[in-house]
């Protein structure tokens, strides 16, 4: 007997010889926290540059190009 013909004309779907990429992981809050944290304790601790160590840590960990440096 015959093989049915697929409407699309090819063989059966086996899963075989089809390649994902990996997804790169999701950068979490917690990833920046802690990457803003190694910055603020790099300056030596100094207080009152919280959102610049957030935002540069953001830019890291995204990899964003963009420099911008907050109320300039």
């Amino acid at each position: 007997m015959a093989k049915p013909i697929r409407k699309n004309g090819g063989a059966p779907k086996t899963g075989r010889g089809t390649f994902k990429s990996p997804a790169m992981p999701a950068t979490t809050s917690g990833d920046i926290a802690r990457r803003a944290y190694d910055l603020y304790l790099a300056r030596g601790g100094e207080h009152g540059h919280d959102l610049e160590d957030w935002l540069r840590a953001e830019r890291e960990l995204k990899g964003s190009t963009a420099s911008a440096t907050p109320y300039a």
